[in-house]
C-alpha cells in the first residue's frame, strides 16, 4: 500500500531539491551496490526495485511534480495514477548497459599497438659531449618467421571457432527480477579472433610469436644529458591483429667524469696553482673536452677567481653553439716544507705584514656566483 512505501527523496538519500545530475549520481551508486547479480544481501531485489521506483518518478519532470504535490498517491491505482506494477525497463537500458554490459556488444578485437621496450645504455662523459653511434644488442619478442603469425603449422591453417561460430563473441542469457537479459562477452576460447588452432606452430606453438636477438643502431646525438631518452619508433615488439609495433626507447646514463663537472651546457673545472703562481701571475695549461689550453694567471690571483673559456663546453641539442668552460681557481697552500724553504717564508712574511680580510666586499662563494651567473 501506498503508505508503507518509504519517502522516493529518503530512498535514493538525497534533499527534495536535488537538481538531476544528483539524483542520477544517487541512483547510479545505488543500483550498483542492490543489483540482484551483484549483491549478496538478502533484500538486495527488493531495495533495487525500489530505488529504479523512485529513479523513475524523481527523474521524470512530470511525474515529480506529482509526487511533491500528492506523495505516493499520486500513482496509487484506482486513483487515476499508471502505478508500478508494469514498470517500465525502457529508461534504464543504457544505465544498466554502463553498469552492467546487458546489451553489449563486443565484436573480434581490434588491431593491438605492440608493446613498447625499454633499453638502458650507459655511455662515457665525452660520448654525451661529442655523440657518438652505438650498437645495441636487444632481445624481443617478433613475428613468428615460420607461420608469419597465424600460430598454425604450416602446411595447415585454423579454423572457425566452434564457439561463437566465427564471430567472436558468445551470449549468455541473464535472468533477473525485471525478465531477462542478454550479455554478449569475447569469446574465451578463441580470445574474439573467431577462430582455433587445431595444429599449433611447432616453433612458436601458438602464439604466433618468437624471441629473437636484433642488433640496432642507435645514434646519440651530441649535448645528451643523463637520463636523456631517446625513441626508436617502431623497433619495440610487434602489434597484434595487425597492429604497429610499439617503439623501443634508449635510456642513457652518463658516466661522471675524472674532473669536470656539468652545469647544464656548462663544465666546471677546479684548477689548482701554487702560491708563487698566484702571487706572481703565471701562464698555465688547463685540460678541455679536446686537449689543453692555456690562460693566463694575473698577479695577486685569489682563491675562488674564475676563468671562463668560450665554447669550450658541451652543444646544445638541434643547435651548433655550446656552453663554456668554468675554471675556478684553487691555490694549493704547501705543506712538507724543507729548512730552507721555511726560512724563505719566514723572510717573506716579515716584509709582508699582516692583513685583514674583514673589508673584503665579495667572499669567494659570491665571486664563483656572480661567474656562474647563479
Amino acid at each position: 500500500m501506498a503508505e508503507n512505501k518509504r519517502d522516493y527523496y529518503e530512498v535514493l538519500g538525497i534533499p527534495r531539491d536535488a537538481g538531476k545530475e544528483d539524483i542520477r549520481s544517487a541512483y547510479r551508486r545505488l543500483a550498483r551496490q542492490y543489483h540482484p547479480d551483484v549483491s549478496k544481501e538478502p533484500d538486495a531485489a527488493a531495495r533495487f526495485k525500489e530505488i529504479n521506483e523512485a529513479y523513475q518518478v524523481l527523474n521524470d519532470d512530470e511525474k515529480r511534480s506529482q509526487y511533491d504535490r500528492f506523495g505516493h498517491q499520486a500513482f496509487a491505482q484506482g486513483n487515476g495514477g499508471q502505478g508500478f506494477g508494469g514498470f517500465d525497463m525502457g529508461g534504464f537500458g543504457s544505465i544498466f548497459e554502463d553498469f552492467f554490459g546487458f546489451g553489449q556488444r563486443t565484436g573480434k578485437p581490434g588491431p593491438n599497438r605492440g608493446t613498447d621496450l625499454r633499453y638502458d645504455l650507459e655511455i662515457t662523459f665525452e660520448e654525451a659531449v661529442f655523440g657518438k653511434k652505438h650498437e645495441l644488442n636487444i632481445r624481443r619478442m617478433e613475428t613468428c618467421p615460420s607461420c608469419h603469425g597465424s600460430g598454425a603449422e604450416p602446411g595447415t591453417s585454423p579454423i572457425r571457432c566452434p564457439d561463437c561460430n566465427g564471430s567472436g563473441q558468445v551470449r549468455h542469457s541473464q535472468q533477473s527480477i525485471f525478465g531477462a537479459f542478454v550479455n554478449v562477452t569475447t569469446c574465451p576460447r578463441c580470445g574474439g579472433r573467431g577462430e582455433t588452432i587445431s595444429t599449433p606452430c611447432t616453433t612458436c606453438h601458438g602464439t604466433t610469436k618468437v624471441e629473437q636477438e636484433r642488433t640496432i643502431q642507435v645514434d646519440i646525438p651530441a649535448g645528451v644529458d643523463d637520463e636523456t631518452r631517446i625513441r626508436l619508433s617502431g623497433e619495440g615488439e610487434p602489434g597484434a591483429f595487425g597492429g604497429p609495433p610499439g617503439n623501443l626507447y634508449v635510456v642513457l646514463h652518463v658516466k661522471p667524469h675524472a674532473y669536470f663537472t656539468r652545469r647544464e651546457n656548462d663544465i666546471l673545472l677546479n684548477m689548482n696553482i701554487n702560491i708563487t703562481q698566484a702571487a706572481l701571475g703565471a701562464e698555465i695549461e688547463v685540460p678541455t673536452l679536446e686537449g689543453t689550453d692555456k690562460i693566463k694567471i694575473p698577479a695577486g690571483t685569489q682563491t675562488g677567481t674564475v676563468f671562463k673559456l668560450r665554447g669550450k663546453g658541451i652543444p646544445y641539442l638541434q643547435r651548433r653553439d655550446r656552453g663554456d668552460e668554468v675554471i675556478i681557481i684553487n691555490i694549493q697552500i704547501p705543506t712538507n716544507l724543507d729548512s730552507s724553504q721555511k726560512q724563505l717564508f719566514k723572510e717573506l712574511g716579515k716584509t709582508l705584514g699582516t692583513e685583514s680580510i674583514a673589508g673584503e666586499e665579495k667572499g669567494i662563494l659570491n665571486r664563483i656566483k656572480d661567474a656562474l651567473g647563479l
